[in-house]
């Protein structure tokens, strides 16, 4: 079976790491070809995955732009869709990993008629999507794909709500390779040290792209509300960069940090590369979404390292963590309640230690790459039988 992967970005997000993972066992079967140049094609080179970049520039639509003012983008659209009609005619599937390579694949397999698949790592509702664009997913989505891979439940019942197919709908989460979470201890002692972490420092990680939706600005008001004895032990790592034009939301956050006397207490790290060993580095990872997440790829990896989590309670987050047995959940938003737990949990060093242990154990039974594939290979062979038939 020969892939041809559809991407929008040039960065490294969640979507696109999860792609790598996918499609490295197709090596030369495959080719990743991406809306836009960036990091995320050197890495695709540095793991051998064949890839190329289709426009030297990023398309102009977002999520909640309305349908006109697409019009803008209708040169990159016919662009892209001359080049990906070529490069179909080598490749069996066309695969589309995110949203806005959704149009494009979708009008791609009904131009060429090769099977089509959407990976949906989004939750279809108005509070990310305008309703134009929600129309348009879900039609070609409906129209055309012969499998929509949902990566959790909370994204495949937004797809049924907003009008997909839910016979075409398979849940499949996201996989992970157990070996790269494997943080070398003298690593990580090396890496607190250059980040000048005590012993008896409460190291809290924060991992995401700077964005309001993200709720960084939650984490740190919660860290304001603990009693200053705790709080003079927290030390808070903010690990991600903006990447979609958020950068004044980047400046709040320094404003806030500042305000708050927390100078000396964040760091901003920006976009790493060494996330195990970093998370390997924190006592706890927190994730503080404001709206429901699809997924929550960090949620996963930190229990992978072995470190405990505290997630925010909504969307996929609630199926990946079983509260006070893999981890715990707080309310979206609630800086109060997030105080609270935090600061509990930081007095109760053996009863989060054995959750950590248990969220570990049970992430390699849940979320192994290798039963990620199998199910996706298994919906992509079931697609080519059902178009051959």
């Amino acid at each position: 079976m020969r892939i041809l992967f559809l991407d929008q970005s040039g960065k490294p997000g969640g979507a696109e790491l999860s792609l790598m993972d996918l499609a490295k066992p197709y090596g030369d079967r495959c080719l990743v070809a991406l809306f836009e140049d960036g990091p995320f094609r050197q890495r695709l080179e540095q793991a051998e995955i064949p890839v190329t970049c289709l426009l030297d520039h990023g398309m102009k639509v977002s999520k909640d732009s309305a349908w006109w003012q697409g019009l803008g983008s209708s040169g990159d659209l016919i662009a892209l869709l001359g080049k990906c009609l070529r490069l179909s005619r080598d490749y069996d599937v066309i695969y589309a990993n995110t949203s806005k390579a959704l149009v494009v694949g979708a009008l791609t397999s009904w131009l060429s008629g090769k099977p089509f698949v959407y990976h949906l790592r989004d939750i279809l509702s108005r509070e990310h999507f305008s309703q134009s664009n929600l129309r348009i997913a879900v039609t070609l989505a409906n129209a055309r794909a012969c499998a929509v891979i949902a990566n959790s439940k909370a994204t495949r019942e937004a797809f049924i709500q907003a009008g997909g197919k839910s016979e075409r709908c398979h849940v499949v989460y996201n996989g992970f390779d157990p070996a790269q979470y494997q943080a070398e201890p003298g690593k990580v002692e090396e890496l607190r040290r250059n980040l000048s972490l005590s012993p008896e420092q409460f190291v809290i990680g924060h991992f995401s792209r700077l964005s309001p939706w993200k709720g960084q600005h939650v984490l740190i008001d919660a860290i304001t509300q603990i009693s200053s004895e705790t709080r003079s032990r927290i030390v808070i790592l903010l690990v991600g960069s903006a990447l979609f034009g958020e950068d004044d939301y980047v400046q709040q956050l320094h404003s806030q940090v500042n305000a708050a006397g927390l100078g000396d207490r964040v760091q901003f790290l920006g976009f790493r590369s060494d996330i195990p060993q970093l998370m390997s580095a924190c006592n706890l990872v927190v994730h503080s979404s404001t709206s429901p997440e699809p997924f929550g790829r960090v949620i996963v990896e930190a229990m992978f390292c072995g470190t405990p989590v505290v997630a925010s309670q909504a969307g996929g987050a609630v199926e990946l963590i079983e509260p006070e047995v893999t981890g715990w959940l707080s309310p979206p938003e609630d800086a109060t309640a997030l105080s609270q737990l935090i600061e509990r949990l930081m007095g109760q060093f053996q009863q989060v230690a054995q959750v950590a242990e248990q969220a570990e154990h049970v992430s390699h039974a849940r979320f192994h790459l290798g039963q990620t594939r199998k199910l996706i290979q298994g919906i992509l062979n079931n697609c080519l039988e059902t178009e051959v038939s």
